[in-house]
């Protein structure tokens, strides 16, 4: 049963499909949370209470306005490796939330530069940095947060918990974060 005095996220998920967006919708719905997963096709996935789905992406600003729409935080699961790739996604995304009143955000990608810039070349340094300052630069509570490396269910969950406790709570608003399972 739903306490009425205990506060309920509507949060907005990109990159629902992912190991680690299952293991957060999860944390979600158990906490008694709504979630608004953002997917690519609405026919492969079965309704849950709390659970709702949109078609979505992070093409651009107004994509991410879209799918962030209605929600109350947002957590992006950016495609590792293609760095590039994640700046685009990101700045859509800042740019989009910029349009709605949504003002949390955990971004979940490849930033490993920023904890050892001596392991990369000058561009994919050049692509987190570009990433980084656009999130200094909004209005937005911001964390950054390394994807875990493949993790068993059960480390999925306890990553999964440590993200909703820092939603929950408020934590590490303009930090970047490694889990350690």
């Amino acid at each position: 049963m739903k306490n009425a005095e205990t506060p309920v996220f509507k949060l907005v998920l990109f990159g629902a499909q992912s190991s680690l967006g299952n293991a957060l919708m999860d944390e979600l719905l158990a906490r008694q949370h709504e979630v608004i997963a953002i997917v690519d096709d609405l026919n492969r996935h079965a309704p849950r209470p709390g659970l709702h789905f949109k078609i979505g992406a992070l093409g651009d600003a107004d994509q991410a306005e879209q799918g962030a729409a209605g929600g109350s935080a947002v957590i992006a699961l950016l495609s590792p490796g293609d760095l590039a790739a994640q700046v685009q996604a990101s700045e859509a995304l800042v740019a989009g939330l910029a349009r709605t009143t949504i003002r949390r955000l955990l971004l979940v990608g490849d930033f490993d530069v920023l904890d050892e810039p001596g392991k990369y070349i000058e561009a994919e340094r050049a692509c987190v940095d570009r990433v980084v300052d656009g999130l200094q630069r909004s209005a937005l509570r911001w964390t950054l947060i390394n994807m875990p490396p493949t993790l068993a269910d059960e480390g999925l969950a306890r990553v999964a918990a440590g993200m909703v406790d820092m939603l929950e709570l408020d934590l590490h608003r303009g930090e970047h974060l490694n889990f350690v399972v």
